[in-house]
């Protein structure tokens, strides 16, 4: 792989936020900023708040990144969503309940989003991700 080398100019607050995460994480400001780059890159077009949330996986420390990768929804959203898939498959749904299956569609697109790029995170750092058990949520 061809590395490119790049010049970054930012302003002092952003690079003293990366710098305090880095000196957190005992690793140089080049992987942060590597990992958050390799961490936005692939969500360039989903939703601003999204990107957000990306982004900021990365200053992350590892323990709460394994909160994230074990993160679910409540109970009552995914019986809602469920119920809300069956009624659209026998009878069709109102406007109202569309939206809100849409919307809570789309915070579970995103969770698994944000669960899927804290576990390429948590590879990246070094460890084993291989054990789908170790991702169940904590109860």
């Amino acid at each position: 792989m061809t590395i490119q080398e790049v010049t970054l100019h930012v302003p002092e607050r952003v690079y003293d936020q990366i710098r305090r995460a880095a000196e957190r994480a005992h690793r140089s400001i080049d992987d942060i900023l590597l990992e958050a780059l390799i961490a936005v890159a692939p969500t360039m077009m989903e939703s601003p708040a999204v990107r957000s949330s990306f982004a900021q996986l990365t200053f992350l420390n590892d323990a709460a990144l394994w909160q994230a990768v074990r993160a679910t929804m409540q109970p009552d959203q995914r019986e809602r969503l469920e119920d809300l898939h069956d009624k659209q498959q026998r009878e069709g749904l109102s406007t109202e309940e569309f939206d809100e299956e849409q919307a809570l569609v789309g915070f579970y697109r995103e969770m698994v989003l944000l669960r899927g790029q804290a576990t390429v995170l948590l590879k990246r750092r070094g460890y084993d991700v291989r054990d789908a058990n170790q991702f169940e949520p904590l109860v």
